[in-house]
């Protein structure tokens, strides 16, 4: 009995490290290829992205969708493309060769899109009177191009002052001119008869007039 109980006893240990042999076997990396397509048509779905599962790990298909890298036995795979539903697979952790190939497909996923209505309009003159006729509400725009009126901007550069790189540019197109008409008297406009024209206009129109 004591010879039995012994060979019960070294048969169990040896199950338990056969198990514990089991668990501890690593992974045995392989070759994954294969091609991706479509559910309906087996059409290629070109540049899929192949994620292997809570890792960094990613590639995509060719444009014939085929693919191919090196994963572990086990390995849990996401295959994504626009326009598909996502599909997984786990590579089988029994295979008898270091390579794995398959023929994944992929569903076609439907978005449901919003309601458009098109507004047909019989000529391009109808199509421009409706846009004229349209009300634009009064918003930042509007306030934006008052900001902007050309009065306004005259009085504003008549106060704003000049910057180094302005007074630099004034300085500069100064001496630009003192060359221009270096050994000759430069003109005048006082004897100008374009000038003294365009003064009479302004002078007319009142734009010398103070404006409170």
């Amino acid at each position: 009995m004591r010879i039995i109980a012994n060979i019960v006893f070294l048969v169990y240990l040896l199950l338990i490290f056969s198990d514990l042999y089991a668990q501890k076997r690593e992974r045995r990396p392989i070759q994954f290829s294969g091609i991706v397509v479509t559910s309906d048509s087996l059409k290629p779905i070109p540049f899929t992205n192949i994620i292997i599962k809570n890792s960094y790990k990613i590639t995509t298909a060719d444009f014939n969708g085929f693919f191919s890298f090196a994963a572990l036995e086990g390995d849990k795979i996401v295959f994504s493309a626009i326009g598909y539903k996502k599909a997984y697979l786990t590579i089988p952790d029994t295979l008898s060769k270091n390579r794995y190939s398959i023929i994944k497909a992929l569903a076609n996923d439907t978005i449901m899109l919003s309601e458009t209505v098109i507004h047909p309009w019989p000529s391009r003159e109808q199509f421009k009177q409706a846009f004229y006729a349209l009300k634009v509400p009064s918003d930042d725009y509007d306030i934006a191009m008052k900001n902007l009126a050309l009065e306004d901007l005259k009085i504003l550069v008549r106060e704003y002052k000049m910057d180094g790189s302005m007074n630099y540019k004034n300085y500069i197109d100064q001496q630009i001119n003192k060359l221009y008409y270096a050994g000759q008297l430069p003109p005048n406009n006082l004897l100008n008869p374009i000038a003294w024209a365009q003064f009479i206009k302004a002078w007319q129109n009142g734009d010398f007039k103070s404006k409170d």
